[in-house]
């Protein structure tokens, strides 16, 4: 492979990450602003963890790692909140090395993949509760949670998969 394709491969994987990065920190910002009826104070529907799918898929562990951490790192000092920045980061981080995992089982689709990280956000951020709080009183609340990840992690991969449908037919120059 010549030279210049790699570092074009490369620039590309670069400014795809710092898009996907920035689509993240947006929809994790109009998020937050949103007032969902139905769903209690600090639940999201998790819009942003589309792109952490998508970039699993597209461009790999590394690169949605990094995009998942730096969006929880930046959303969480942006918003001067560093009790939710911790429940998102092991959340997010939790999530991320299950969705890992999954994907690489052969059988499973987007959807069982997002599934999974679903599940596994919502185990992370009880364990931020129980670090925060000093406290197993809270896992009582997990039920629950894992229950509505049923819904949130098919969302996240029904969109996903749409995404990366259609990112099939784009081509780069």
């Amino acid at each position: 492979m010549p030279k210049n394709h790699r570092n074009y491969q490369k620039t590309r994987h670069i400014a795809l990450s710092g898009l996907l990065f920035a689509l993240a920190m947006a929809l994790s910002f109009i998020e937050g602003t949103l007032v969902i009826p139905g769903l209690l104070p600090g639940m999201k529907l998790g819009l942003a963890n589309i792109v952490t799918v998508f970039a699993l898929y597209r461009l790999g562990a590394g690169a949605a790692l990094a995009i998942l951490v730096t969006r929880c790192l930046l959303g969480g000092l942006f918003a001067g909140n560093l009790s939710a920045m911790l429940f998102s980061v092991l959340g997010g981080v939790t999530a991320m090395l299950v969705m890992i995992l999954l994907q690489r089982l052969p059988r499973l689709s987007v959807y069982g993949v997002s599934l999974g990280g679903a599940a596994a956000h919502n185990v992370g951020q009880m364990a931020a509760a129980v670090i925060t709080l000093g406290s197993t009183m809270v896992l009582g609340y997990l039920p629950f949670l894992l229950a509505v990840s049923l819904i949130t992690g098919t969302l996240t991969g029904f969109v996903t998969a749409l995404l990366l449908r259609a990112a099939q037919h784009i081509r780069f120059r």
